[in-house]
């Protein structure tokens, strides 16, 4: 009997961050590693740590964190995937970005933060919505007073789905096509990486998430005592419309 794709059974977030995945993901001067993706999104957080210090939730090899660093900000990491730490330690000392093992939700770090934040969809990797709101929980336990939690997530493009059809297609390049089987009962998807190689040769990979809207993540806010204070359609600071496929969503811990 073969694997509903909507579900992904028995692949774990381990399984996902491996070796493998650890080794492909940098991508130095393209893609969500390219100046115009990277420099916005450094530039934001930059302003909003301030002299505070941040904590990123799921650091991975420090695509975000290292800039920042160069930047003057004091950052710590919370990262599950020991292949993703090792391949961060290949570019920064411990001294200099500490990281501690753990998962997001749960996982702690002594100190208080102006700024903690989570990028690129990665919330979506917590697989329940009672993970994603532990997740908002342990961000809040790490803020000052004051202090913002920021978000990148995409929106959920539904719409393009005709009733029935239970897969849509997000990326089709030379060498690759990427597309997302979705369950809308349970807000759960599988993400399939097809890449091709000579001839007849190509490559699969699989990641399982869970999508969450953007009215839902502010309701996951307020259960933690945070409250929106900026929503963007981009990095840029773009204005979020109902036209907007991803949205960086800044929250803050009220001062008192």
């Amino acid at each position: 009997m073969r694997d509903d794709p909507t579900t992904a059974a028995g692949l774990g977030q381990d399984e996902v961050w491996d070796v493998n995945a650890a080794t492909r993901y940098d991508t130095p001067g393209t893609g969500m590693f390219a100046p115009e993706v990277l420099g916005p999104t450094v530039d934001l957080l930059t302003g909003l740590a301030g002299d505070g210090g941040a904590l990123e939730l799921a650091v991975g090899t420090g695509r975000v964190a290292i800039p920042l660093r160069e930047k003057g900000i004091r950052v710590t990491g919370i990262e599950l995937s020991q292949p993703m730490i090792d391949r961060l330690r290949e570019k920064v000392d411990e001294a200099t970005l500490p990281v501690v093992q753990g998962d997001m939700a749960t996982t702690r770090v002594a100190g208080e933060f102006a700024l903690v934040y989570l990028v690129f969809n990665t919330i979506s990797n917590l697989l329940t919505q009672d993970e994603q709101v532990e997740c908002f929980r342990n961000a809040a336990r790490h803020l000052r007073p004051g202090g913002r939690f920021v978000v990148e997530l995409w929106v959920p493009q539904l719409r393009i789905l005709p009733p029935g059809q239970r897969a849509s297609v997000f990326t089709v390049e030379e060498g690759y096509v990427g597309f997302d089987a979705i369950d809308v009962l349970t807000q759960r998807l599988v993400s399939h990486h097809v890449r091709f190689g000579a001839g007849r040769e190509a490559m699969v990979s699989r990641s399982p998430h869970r999508y969450i809207w953007p009215a839902e993540l502010d309701l996951m806010a307020r259960l933690a005592g945070l409250e929106l204070e900026d929503r963007y359609a981009d990095w840029s600071r773009a204005p979020f419309t109902a036209e907007s496929t991803s949205h960086v969503s800044v929250y803050r811990l009220p001062a008192a």
